[in-house]
């Protein structure tokens, strides 16, 4: 699918196409770029409404500053197809989060016009800072660098702590705010309130008509518009909320809030501030979902909407009668249930409630469930404190975006021996997100942490008994690990049952060869067995729910019978349940075994459909029956 022949976009394959139009054809563009996203994305599902809502302040970048020279970083990348598609990839955008197509977020492989990669949140301005510090230390006094970060990504304290460097610096640096109020979900916090006040306060509005009629009125900037930029900077400072700017505190030049969607005047804005040195930040108001009004009343659904029909909006129906609900739902319902019992538990999430079903306890017990913004590393040591208090707090992040909350999990929780219960949301590969969003990292990170108890369920039935399990009395830091998407039981409330932690159990006798798998995944492994049966394998399968600690019993009972075993886990191959399994049979001596691990190999996987990737790592269907024809056949 390429732009429709004849709209100015069909002959825009980069940004000096773009910079050779008149200034005036620059909102047609924008009109063309948004109908070229909405026919893509209702067709090939992706982040429809971050991107809408930064067409014009994408297109006056590319138009103000002399990219790929001048170094653009966009903060998580969500938003950033506008930017494809001007910057010579338009003709392959259709191939966007798909199989060996381009990626949906920014990658320095892909293109000279994607400065830094992105796809977790609030690392722009440090990339953007080091890059200009880089230029400076390397005579490239006339390269300029552009930070682009919404206000959801503004709470996490890297950002902040990027701020805080870069505004003692002389850097050539500029830091795009890009503010719509939202990120997947409202946003929360004291700082989403600062900048409401900002952009509704009388002050605010006074000075807004100040600085339109410094502008002249209704026509575009003057010729003494550099001097306008100065005025206005000094405007702000002197009278904004009758109170010090938090910007300018940490040491930036603020301008702003203007319009983000009118993109003439921001080419002119972004060309004036070129000549101000130092470090500089432009607050830029927008609406998610722009130019689509389907995407503008509901900001949340229209963040990543799947297929659906452009003209009405209707989504694609998916879900049937019967049909197993998905993991995330059962999280939300259980965590009701399991409170509704227990007046300690709490449910804890940074920026992903209605992503993980948190939004079901938040709307029925607001006073117990946590939004705290995209801000992992509090999230966790925010439910350390709760747990020293004597809650039992529900934490549910991301597996990959875990991962910047490492030392927490490590100092916070599990040293002091606190009942944290991780619900690790997304573990294991996630699809069309790509490498940035794959959760198959944790099982091996959380592993070498003494304390904690890390379990992975294989249906809906055991998510809930592990989460039973994990809020009884004296359990300590326990991690449950489950993926995105759908279980295997449509008929799957049943009443609760305490789990032995640390057991296993046998799902299928055999005689040929065990495998032992965790989590979900073991579904696969179930029906390979069945299969294996027409190949006269008998293959035993065994469930071993926890990884830590691993049930010794069990395994002396597999090495016992089996000299060929295959690992199976959704996870890094390195240091996961592969490995606990290997080191067990070291350490007790089980030299004669043959152990074949399936999965996640040591590199980093791209975006596809869970099929496709699956099949990559060799660890579905086929590469399962495959490796133990392999094996038996040795």
């Amino acid at each position: 699918m390429t732009p429709a022949q004849g709209t100015l976009l069909s002959n825009i394959d980069s940004p000096a196409d773009l910079r050779k139009l008149p200034i005036e054809e620059l909102p047609q563009v924008c009109k063309d770029v948004r109908q070229f996203i909405l026919e893509v994305i209702s067709r090939n599902p992706g982040h429809l409404g971050a991107s809408l809502g930064v067409v014009e302040l994408t297109a006056a970048i590319h138009y103000a500053f002399n990219t790929p020279e001048d170094k653009l970083i966009w903060d998580v990348g969500h938003q950033a197809y506008a930017h494809k598609i001007l910057t010579g990839r338009k003709d392959i955008f259709y191939t966007n989060r798909s199989y060996n197509g381009i990626s949906g977020f920014p990658r320095i492989s892909e293109s000279e016009y994607d400065a830094f990669g992105t796809g977790h949140s609030s690392t722009s301005i440090s990339a953007a800072l080091g890059m200009a510090v880089a230029s400076e230390l390397q005579g490239e006094k006339n390269r300029r660098h552009i930070a682009v970060i919404g206000d959801g990504s503004m709470t996490a304290g890297m950002a902040m702590e990027a701020l805080n460097n870069a505004g003692v610096s002389k850097a050539n640096l500029l830091v795009i705010l890009n503010d719509n109020g939202i990120a997947i979900d409202k946003n929360v916090g004291g700082l989403s309130k600062y900048l409401t006040d900002i952009t509704t306060s009388r002050t605010y509005n006074r000075i807004r008509n100040k600085i339109w009629w410094l502008m002249g009125g209704k026509t575009r900037y003057g010729a003494n518009s550099r001097e306008v930029v100065k005025q206005i900077g000094n405007a702000v400072k002197a009278s904004l909320l009758k109170e010090s700017n938090l910007f300018e505190a940490f040491g930036f030049r603020y301008f702003g809030p203007v319009d983000g969607h009118d993109v003439v005047k921001l080419v002119h804005l972004l060309r004036d501030m070129q000549n101000i040195p130092g470090p500089k930040l432009l607050h830029v108001i927008t609406v998610k979902g722009k130019g689509y009004e389907k995407a503008e009343r509901d900001q949340t659904l229209f963040h990543a909407p799947g297929i659906f029909n452009m003209e009405t909006g209707e989504l694609k129906e998916t879900a049937c009668k019967n049909q197993a609900p998905k993991y995330q739902v059962v999280f939300g319902k259980t965590i009701i249930e399991l409170a509704e019992m227990n007046e300690k538990i709490v449910g804890v999430t940074p920026a992903m409630p209605t992503g993980c079903s948190l939004n079901l306890m938040m709307a029925k017990m607001p006073d117990r469930a946590f939004d705290v913004g995209i801000a992992e590393q509090h999230a966790v040591t925010f439910s350390a404190g709760m747990a020293a208090s004597g809650l039992i707090p529900f934490c549910n992040i991301y597996s990959s975006f875990m991962q910047r909350a490492y030392d927490q999990v490590i100092h916070d929780v599990a040293l002091q021996n606190l009942n944290v219960v991780f619900c690790l949301d997304r573990g294991g590969l996630v699809g069309e997100d790509g490498a940035t969003h794959h959760g198959v990292y944790d099982l091996a990170y959380l592993r070498a942490i003494p304390n904690i108890t890390i379990c992975s369920p294989m249906n809906e039935e055991e998510m809930r008994n592990m989460m039973y399990t994990a809020q009884l009395d004296g359990m300590g830091p326990f991690a449950i690990r489950y993926p995105r998407g759908r279980g295997v039981l449509p008929h799957w409330k049943s009443p609760f049952t305490a789990l032995q932690v640390g057991k296993g159990r046998i799902i299928r006798e055999g005689k040929d060869l065990a495998i032992i798998s965790i989590g979900h995944i073991g579904n696969e492994a179930l029906e390979a067995c069945n299969l294996l049966t027409d190949k006269n394998i008998d293959a035993a399968l065994y469930d071993i729910r926890f990884l830590k600690p691993l049930d010794e019993e069990l395994l002396h009972l597999v090495f016992s019978q089996f000299k060929k075993i295959i690992t199976l886990e959704d996870a890094s191959i390195i240091g996961g349940l592969g490995s606990a399994v290997t080191e067990f049979a070291n350490d007790n001596s089980y030299h004669e075994a043959t152990i074949h691990r399936l999965g996640i190999p040591d590199r980093f996987i791209e975006q596809g459909t869970l099929e496709e990737l699956h099949r990559e790592c060799g660890i579905d269907l086929d590469g399962i029956i495959g490796a133990a024809v392999h094996l038996v056949s040795k």
